[in-house]
């Protein structure tokens, strides 16, 4: 299993604190954000490690990770000149990914919880994780039946058919990176990981994990003050 760490984009709705660095080197109290996903991916077991980063700041990224030594792990690395969505991950990281099953995280995700499980066990397919949030639009919306299997996953819907966000983890097979060469633009010009999913689902091959503990997208300022506050009280009780 290889693991990819999407870093890339101009996080235009935090400036001006990114105006002159990335959102993922931006502190959650006392801790670059992009330690969350990397230890995320460590505890998992993953260690070959892909990061993609904005053309801007990769200096910033190479002098505060290097090569992945200090975590135990290999990081690679890798320009996306422009955000053009989720999905062209897998196709920037196609020649990393070679013939291994991949899990991709993006880099403002922010979990309390050991997926190692999960990701261990994975068989084929794809495996994604759902929370229940008060905001379902701005985000994948999956909608399940009655026996809590997934029927349909919607991008940012103006009318969610549920309240179950999709969150920024997700686990494929190899065969994501030639499903991601062939999709096709949305209407907001990007190429989507939901319809990535959709591609799996329809197949019978998607896996949707709900749980319940902490998850932040730490890309607004309220989230990334909550999650800062969080991690603050977590660390605290642990002294």
């Amino acid at each position: 299993m290889k693991g990819i760490i999407l870093a890339g984009g101009k996080a235009t709705r935090l400036r001006p604190l990114t105006a002159i660095t990335s959102k993922q080197l931006l502190p959650v109290y006392n801790k670059p954000m992009i330690f969350y996903p990397i230890e995320t991916l460590i505890k998992a077991g993953i260690t070959e490690i892909l990061i993609i980063i904005a053309p801007d700041y990769s200096g910033h990224f190479l002098n505060l990770l290097g090569d992945g030594k200090e975590f135990g792990a290999h990081f690679s690395y890798a320009v996306q000149k422009e955000p053009k969505g989720l999905a062209d991950a897998f196709i920037i990281g196609d020649e990393f990914i070679g013939d291994d099953d991949v899990t991709m995280i993006l880099g403002d995700n922010i979990f309390d919880q050991d997926f190692s499980n999960e990701i261990k066990n994975f068989k084929g397919g794809a495996m994604v994780f759902a929370k229940q949030v008060p905001d379902p639009e701005r985000f994948g919306v999956v909608e399940f039946d009655k026996d809590m299997k997934a029927v349909s996953i919607e991008e940012k819907p103006v009318n969610p058919k549920s309240n179950y966000a999709v969150v920024g983890l997700y686990t494929y097979d190899n065969r994501v990176v030639e499903y991601a060469k062939n999709l096709a633009p949305s209407v907001r010009g990007e190429i989507e990981v939901t319809d990535l999913n959709n591609i799996y689902l329809k197949n019978g091959e998607l896996k949707v994990n709900v749980f319940n503990t902490l998850w932040e997208d730490a890309g607004t300022f309220d989230s990334l003050l909550r999650v800062a506050n969080l991690m603050a009280e977590k660390t605290n009780s642990q002294k």
